[in-house]
């Protein structure tokens, strides 16, 4: 069996937390061991009661003091996961974790290490969203794409899947959005097989309580250079 761990980073997803991790929990992929870790990122909503109310739908549950952003939500994860692969989902519904099976084929047919969902390879469906959020995520695509010699198509979906013994947790120093650019980065420098696949996105809308925005896209950049310049040894990007 090989075990992964489901990070659920969590803020504020009264609304979404429960019927997720039903969701998460119904999903069963031969020869897969899932091991779901939530974490409660200081939550001023009903998140946290509802997830105590609610134990059999993970295996850990971590309670972070006060809200500490997506990053430090993660990094607490990282430290409490057991598995050999790490797969991250959004506490959301923006993604289905019906995705899992198809997350992990490339794992068990070609020993991937890494696994990227794209909502721009064929999805089946994909909700139409913000013109800016698109091309805001082709460009950081583009940029990492060109210092890593990588032909991924998105590398901003919730859907990252990788071998946890390629990244030390400790060595993350990112606790907001540009976080996934540093783990990728990180990543793909230390990972021999590489995949790609496509996965259907629901997005929602700043309404519905959707939480980047642009100007994220400003630090993205600055990890996605900053890793590539303290791979190839540059003195001022460690």
């Amino acid at each position: 069996m090989i075990r992964v761990s489901v990070i659920v980073p969590a803020y504020n997803e009264a609304a979404t937390i429960v019927p997720l991790l039903r969701e998460v929990r119904a999903q069963k992929v031969e020869g897969i061991e899932f091991e779901v870790v939530v974490v409660d990122d200081g939550s001023k909503d009903d998140t946290l009661a509802l997830l105590e109310q609610n134990p059999s739908l993970f295996d850990t549950l971590v309670k972070q003091p006060k809200n500490g952003g997506k990053g430090a939500a993660v990094i607490a994860g990282l430290k409490h996961a057991t598995g050999q692969y790490i797969l991250f989902q959004d506490a959301d519904l923006e993604y289905s974790p019906s995705h899992y099976e198809l997350m992990l084929m490339p794992v068990k047919s070609f020993g991937a290490e890494i696994v990227m969902g794209s909502r721009f390879s064929a999805p089946l469906y994909t909700r139409v969203q913000y013109f800016s959020h698109k091309m805001g995520n082709r460009l950081i695509t583009l940029i990492f794409n060109l210092l890593n010699n990588t032909t991924f198509t998105d590398i901003y979906t919730c859907y990252l899947l990788y071998k946890r013994d390629l990244i030390n947790p400790e060595e993350l120093i990112s606790l907001g959005w540009e976080q996934q650019a540093e783990i990728l980065g990180h990543a793909v420098r230390r990972a021999k097989v590489i995949y790609e696949v496509a996965i259907s996105y629901h997005g929602r809308s700043f309404e519905e309580g959707k939480k980047i925005r642009g100007w994220h896209t400003i630090a993205v950049v600055i990890m996605i250079f900053r890793r590539a310049m303290a791979t190839s040894g540059h003195p001022k990007a460690r």
